[in-house]
């Protein structure tokens, strides 16, 4: 789960990392008052989405008065903030944060994630803030310096000394700077998070060590832990489709395809949409509806693939081990018959109680495709996709 900037600041303060004064804003009224209660001549106008590269797209601005913060504001409020990460369709910017301009003297990266191939959390900086660490890696990658942190005691003060003198922080600086390592190192080990990332970390003229900017991530599945964290959830920044299938207990993954995919277990997900790519397809999205696929279970899940307006065809293929074929076959009945779809569907069924499943589908009397191996479901879900387009030249291939 990501959080906005303003949120994951005031997480970062709370362990003692240094930030600019700030206040959020929800109009172009608010921001211009915010400023005032601020004091100063020069202010940063930030939108507020989960997105990097804001200030390459218009989304970070530098007033200085009360008519420009209106003029800025006004532009932004309501409108699609489209960056390189966001897709050609945006996100809409729905608060600003206000915060007071700081005299800068040099600009750093600082990273906290968890790398995977070592089972530890990874501290990556550079002595180039203020662009992507991608960027910063690929064009100087001696400017990069990391540290691994050992798990069973943690980040240590020497650690932090060591990182401070590679980036070139002055001894009288050096204090602040394990400071703001450390409340990092904290923040992201006390909640569960899985990146923190301050870019720029800024040493202004005055000897002063800030985040001018914070981004946090959250592990999904350790959230019941910090009910404060889950509160901090946007989901006017998320993908409808992906919020709606998360509030129903499913694991649901918005692609650009038109074949919806029905499926239980993340692996067999997996080669569910790689077997539709074999077959000439492409996957609409990745649906895992779990171990227990109860009819009730899979009623939602064919609601939820078919809010995709994309959707041309839909794929069920469920191998049972946990769960049983004749609960799904139950579940794609019932679907079918409280809200009919006009598009085809191919449904695999494979495991305990097989035979039941196959028998509920066929006595159905809907209009199911079915097959026996994921290959062969496949094809058919291509095939009967084909055939539908061509009957009807309002769908379209992707």
């Amino acid at each position: 789960m990501d959080i906005h900037e303003y949120q994951a600041k005031e997480i970062l303060r709370d362990f003692g990392v240094g930030i600019p004064q700030g206040a959020l804003a929800y109009s172009p009224e608010q921001a211009t008052y915010r400023a005032r209660e601020m004091g100063g001549d020069r202010w940063v106008v930030k939108a507020q989405v989960h997105a990097g590269g804001r200030g390459k797209a218009g989304g970070v601005k530098l007033c200085g008065s009360d008519t420009e913060i209106q003029e800025v504001t006004e532009a932004m409020f309501g409108q699609k903030l489209v960056t390189h990460q966001t897709g050609p369709e945006g996100k809409g910017i729905y608060r600003v944060y206000v915060e007071a301009a700081v005299p800068i003297a040099r600009e750093i990266y600082l990273g906290f994630v968890l790398d995977r191939a070592s089972q530890r959390v990874m501290i990556v900086a550079s002595r180039e803030g203020g662009m992507e660490i991608e960027d910063i890696s690929a064009q100087r990658p001696d400017s990069i310096v990391r540290a691994t942190v050992e798990p069973a005691v943690g980040l240590q003060e020497f650690q932090c000394r060591e990182i401070a003198f590679a980036l070139g922080i002055k001894p009288a600086l050096v204090q602040q700077m394990v400071r703001t390592l450390l409340g990092c190192y904290r923040a992201f080990r006390d909640l569960d998070a899985t990146m923190v990332e301050v870019n720029p970390l800024v040493v202004t003229s005055d000897d002063r060590i800030l985040a001018l900017d914070a981004k946090m991530t959250f592990d999904t599945n350790a959230l019941f832990r910090h009910p404060q964290i889950s509160e901090l959830r946007d989901k006017s920044q998320e993908d409808p489709r992906e919020s709606r299938a998360a509030d129903r207990g499913l694991s649901y993954v918005g692609l650009d395809g038109n074949i919806g995919c029905i499926v239980n277990g993340a692996g067999l997900a997996m080669a569910t949409m790689d077997t539709i790519k074999l077959a000439g397809g492409e996957p609409a999205n990745f649906l895992d509806i779990g171990g227990g696929a109860t009819p009730e279970r899979v009623a939602k899940a064919f609601r939820l693939v078919m809010s995709d307006k994309n959707v041309q065809a839909i794929l069920v293929n469920i191998f049972a081990g946990i769960n049983r074929c004749d609960w799904v076959a139950e579940g794609v009945v019932r679907a079918l018959r409280d809200e009919p779809v006009d598009v085809p569907v191919v449904v695999r069924l494979a495991g305990t109680n097989v035979k039941e499943g196959q028998q509920i589908l066929a006595q159905s009397g809907l209009p199911l495709i079915r097959a026996t191996t994921l290959m062969e479901a496949a094809e058919r879900t291509v095939m009967a996709w084909r055939a539908d387009t061509h009957r009807n030249p309002k769908l379209k291939a992707v």
